[in-house]
């Protein structure tokens, strides 16, 4: 039968293109007859008795509606289902010949309706049906976008009606599921069924996903599945979902049998049809994108931040021990015990101070430097072990007059020292004299420098340690210097003969007449996102070398004394986001786009070593006090600690929702502190790894952290154009609304309550204050040794319109 065979002849009236139209009809009511009947042909097959039915009663309803609207075209709108004859064509890329199962047993995709007509007899399509395999069923079943909205409906109101006790155990399983089922409808083509799922569970998903869910928006094509990393990870890698024995059970329970967590009133709950495709298509996300770490503790011994906190990608993030992949608590449980104390000195360096401070003390008739030589000798902190002389990386044998300047005025900023105590406003009542004692004992004095008319923007800054410099790195590829002291700042001329410097007096004739107080440093051939003065010197002397760190993926060594470009360290194909000194001199390390970190030493041009390990970009990098270790924060949301001269990864450091973009380590060895894009900031004990406590109350991203000479005290500056200062030994938490004379904390009274729409605050209880700028984001935040806090950064004027 050939539908498509033009007539010999045509009756009077009627023009051949009508009959051709009416022929090309025909064909096609055939083919979708034929398709139609396939369709139930594979559903009787699979004893899908009830989808039959619905599939027959649909046909009715096309062919009445047909009868109705005859002789008009219908309208056809956008749907969200799988049409019958795409349902073939999907379905018969995985009909296999009977001989060859690897090879299809229909030739063209784009014409298999016709080939299909043309097999003749049922008995040879029911054969072509039954030569689908699991797999292909699988893939036909996961096409129907239906199936994921209500799944994801299912599960969601599964959760929601579960016990109280396993809620939050149960709530971080959505966020992975959801994503893929996104994905998986954009991949298909179905991008209004996907933009329709997206609007419709997105806002009852957590916030902390609020980055990831945003990014996943602008992922509308297939296209972009096949290109983005974000979505890419997904796919390629296990998201791990922490849960107790007892919730892994429920969950499976659920899934098998569609059994608990009915909400009141949904009638026949999870039962039907749709319900088992809904938990199918759940199902197949579970079994392969998902990880399940179940654990022997009881469900309520974890607080429900914990249980969204551990999950995540930690597989890939965590590098793998003995062949297998594992937490990150065991992890670094396995790398045993660090060396956090402090540095020691050598013993000719520390007589030499030693003399040199009771030398001073006869001078300068100071009473309080009888007590020097006490701070000089102070015992390492307890429950640390202290490096030996031989652990340190190579350092020069002989000590010179600047290392002994630099010890003496280490001892005399110790005495000298404001002392920052926290604690001291747990029991003081902020309303009373000695309130206003407590806080200024316990918050320090903050000086803070404004850059304006900036051009292009200011990515970093950084004052010297003796507090006489400040650096910026500009985005138009320039560095300046300032004299915070009214210094002017001079070079050497270009045109002085070596011959004729005899000593130290000679050198200041050779010396640029005139000057200014602050310098423009040119080399670098992109925006400059780093700079970082010398440590040699100390608070004692100014700094002799300035480093910085560029997009033109170079780290370049200026000299201060001529203030000019010595050294280009090459070795990064990305730009360098940050570089730092190591606290003894001599050694430091990049942090670069190319996923690495790297060692440097100031007279090679060649890295000592690579830390690689880091699955994105690494964007801040920093040396533990005692040069041991070195710090690294990623944008694939995690810190890792690095023993320095072995290279290996000694801790990794993983709970952040969002990319790390900076870090600090405590003075005494301790602590590491983390912070970026997820607006928190995390605490972290060197020790075991784990995390102290999480920090809330900036509303933008957190762009630098310094700790206070005695660890106690942390501040943090941010986008959100404020220096905020936390008390590092409180427990935190969540603040508590407490009633102080009739006012709550956070500034209403029942006579003037909040207004509707003011949101709640995130701010957790060890926040001690907040230091508000007018319009400018505090992109950089030091500590001098006697506590005076620094910070900076550029002003941004209004928009003028």
């Amino acid at each position: 039968m050939s539908a498509a065979t033009p007539a010999a002849s045509t009756p009077d009236g009627v023009s051949p293109s009508a009959t051709a139209a009416n022929a090309a009809e025909s064909s096609n009511k055939d083919v979708t007859s034929n398709a139609d009947q396939l369709i139930l042909e594979y559903l009787r097959a699979r004893g899908h008795t009830a989808a039959v039915n619905a599939f027959l009663e649909e046909i009715e309803r096309k062919a009445s509606s047909t009868d109705v609207d005859k002789g008009k075209q219908p309208e056809t709108a956008p749907s969200s289902t799988i049409s019958p004859e795409e349902l073939v064509k999907q379905l018969a890329i995985f009909a296999q010949k009977p001989a060859d199962p690897d090879q299809n047993a229909l030739k063209d995709s784009s014409s298999v309706l016709q080939e299909l007509s043309s097999t003749g007899t049922p008995q040879n399509i029911q054969n072509l049906i039954s030569s689908i395999g699991p797999v292909g069923s699988e893939e036909i079943l996961s096409l129907d976008p239906t199936d994921k909205h209500e799944g994801f409906r299912e599960l969601e109101a599964w959760v929601d009606g579960s016990l109280d006790m396993y809620r939050p155990e149960f709530r971080p399983i959505l966020f992975p599921i959801f994503c893929h089922f996104y994905l998986d409808l954009v991949q298909h083509g179905f991008r209004e069924a996907a933009q329709d799922f997206y609007s419709t569970f997105s806002s009852s998903l957590s916030t902390t996903h609020y980055s990831t869910l945003a990014h996943l928006s602008t992922i509308t094509l297939p296209y972009h599945v096949q290109t983005d990393e974000v979505a890419q990870r997904f796919r390629t890698e296990k998201y791990t979902v922490r849960m107790s024995r007892s919730g892994f059970s429920l969950l499976v329970g659920w899934l098998t049998e569609g059994v608990g967590g009915e909400p009141t009133g949904s009638g026949e709950g999870f039962a039907g049809d749709k319900g088992r495709r809904g938990r199918a298509a759940v199902m197949r996300v579970v079994n392969n994108h998902l990880r399940f770490e179940v654990t022997s503790s009881a469900t309520t011994s974890l607080s429900p931040r914990a249980w969204e906190e551990s999950t995540g990608f930690l597989s890939a993030v965590v590098p793998q021990t003995n062949g297998s992949s594992t937490d990150a608590s065991a992890y670094n449980a396995s790398k045993g015990e660090l060396k956090l104390g402090p540095a020691p000195i050598p013993e000719d360096l520390r007589a030499e101070t030693e003399r040199t401070l009771q030398d001073q003390a006869m001078v300068d008739h100071d009473p309080g430097a009888r007590y020097d030589l006490h701070y000089a000798r102070q015992a390492p902190p307890p429950g640390l072990v202290s490096p030996t002389i031989a652990d340190l990386p190579p350092h020069p044998p002989m000590f010179k007059t600047v290392d002994v300047k630099r010890e003496v005025e280490k001892v005399r900023d110790t005495r000298k020292r404001i002392r920052l105590d926290p604690s001291v406003l747990n029991t003081a009542n902020a309303n009373t004299a000695q309130g206003a004692a407590a806080r200024a004992r316990a918050l320090p004095s903050i000086c803070a420098y404004t850059f304006h008319d900036v051009g292009e923007g200011i990515p970093c800054c950084e004052f010297s340690p003796d507090t006489s410099l400040l650096a910026a790195g500009f985005s138009e590829s320039y560095i300046r210097l300032w004299s915070l002291k009214g210094e002017k700042l001079k070079g050497y001329r270009s045109d002085f003969q070596s011959s004729s410097i005899r000593d130290p007096s000679s050198l200041q004739k050779i010396r640029e007449k005139g000057g200014s107080t602050t310098r423009k440093l040119i080399g670098h051939s992109g925006p400059v996102y780093s700079v970082s003065f010398d440590p040699v010197g100390g608070s004692a002397t100014p700094p002799r070398y300035l480093l910085s760190a560029s997009a033109d993926a170079t780290t370049r060594l200026w000299s201060l004394d001529t203030m000019t470009n010595v050294v280009a360290y090459r070795g990064h194909q990305n730009p360098v986001w940050d570089v730092k000194w190591s606290p003894m001199g001599i050694y430091f390390a990049t942090a670069s786009r190319d996923r690495t970190a790297r060692l440097w030493s100031t007279d090679r041009t060649s890295a000592l070593r690579i830390y690689a390990g880091h699955l994105s970009d690494v964007n801040a990098v920093g040396f533990h006090p005692n040069s041991l270790y070195l710090g690294t924060a990623s944008s694939d949301c995690t810190a890792r600690l690095w023993d320095v001269q072995r290279g290996a990864c000694v801790r990794v450091f993983y709970r952040h929702d969002d990319i790390v973009s900076t870090l600090s380590f405590s003075p005494d060895g301790r602590y590491l502190a983390t912070a970026g894009e997820d607006l928190a900031i995390r605490l972290w004990d060197l020790g075991s790894g784990k995390c102290i406590k999480k920090m809330t109350g900036h509303t933008a991203s957190v762009y630098s952290l310094a700790f206070s000479a005695e660890s106690s005290l942390l501040v943090s500056g941010s986008a959100d154009w404020t220096v905020r200062c936390w008390d590092v030994k409180a427990a935190g938490g969540p603040r508590a609304k407490v009633r102080e004379n009739g006012t709550l904390t956070n500034g209403t009274t029942e006579d003037h309550p909040p207004e509707e729409k003011e949101t709640e605050s995130n701010e957790t209880s060890d926040l001690l204050a907040t230091f508000p700028t007018k319009r400018t984001p505090i992109i950089n935040v030091q500590f001098t040794p006697r506590n005076l806090c620094l910070v900076a950064g550029p002003y941004l004027a209004p928009e003028t319109r």
